[in-house]
């Protein structure tokens, strides 16, 4: 099914669950996956990003390990950039998180005990909730966009997969940022995508909907 911008396909796949936590029962569900996109969608070359890719690059594109730089506040995580973002009702952002691990940022107590979320906030730029993937997806591709070598190698495959994405439970999904970053890189629009905030919440925010979905990530449907 297609959700979010006119860049990317999020499409569900059938596939055999393997259960456990170890790193090998992780790794034989994403294959099983993979053959079932493959088989499915008729899908090419596929990638796992996280933690638990069966590829180096996969676990590098992990938004626990891919740096992100900001001028004035230094280097850290995606993900640590992402919650050390977080707004609010009753706190926030707690910037001290952007000195934390990817782990311990995101299992900080205050991220569950201030109330609603009502915004983002990195540095004197404030993100709003909608479009709802907007910040992340922000931060993701300008980390990627940071590291050309590591994003370079991204256009080699034709779709993305990250197999800790519960959408039940999340919304912003790594592989979804990858796809689109790829769409806006083979379209020529990257640079303008990141030139602004306003010009990024312009393009992904469905203006463009002429533009043919071509890239794709994965949610999984356990069967």
């Amino acid at each position: 099914h297609m959700t979010g911008s006119s860049y990317v396909i999020d499409i569900s796949v059938e596939f055999k669950w393997y259960p456990g936590f170890s790193l090998h029962q992780k790794q034989k569900t994403i294959l099983a996956l993979h053959a079932a996109a493959q088989s499915q969608y008729e899908l090419a070359l596929l990638l796992e990003i996280s933690s638990r890719s069966p590829l180096p690059i996969g676990v590098k594109l992990s938004a626990f390990n891919l740096m992100f730089t900001d001028s004035a506040i230094g280097s850290m995580t995606v993900e640590v950039a992402f919650q050390g973002s977080k707004v609010f009702e009753g706190g926030g952002p707690f910037i001290d998180l952007y000195e934390r691990s990817s782990r311990e940022a995101k299992r900080d107590g205050r991220l569950r005990e201030s109330g609603e979320l009502v915004r983002f906030q990195l540095g004197e730029e404030r993100w709003p909730l909608e479009p709802k993937t907007a910040f992340y997806d922000w931060l993701y591709l300008q980390a990627l966009r940071q590291q050309p070598d590591l994003a370079s190698q991204l256009l080699r495959f034709a779709g993305f997969s990250d197999i800790e994405f519960n959408p039940k439970r999340s919304i912003n999904c790594q592989a979804r940022s990858a796809a689109l970053y790829v769409a806006l890189k083979k379209r020529g629009l990257l640079d303008e995508a990141l030139s602004s905030k306003a010009a990024f919440l312009r393009l992904v925010s469905g203006s463009d909907r002429e533009m043919v979905q071509t890239q794709f990530s994965f949610r999984s449907d356990r069967k």
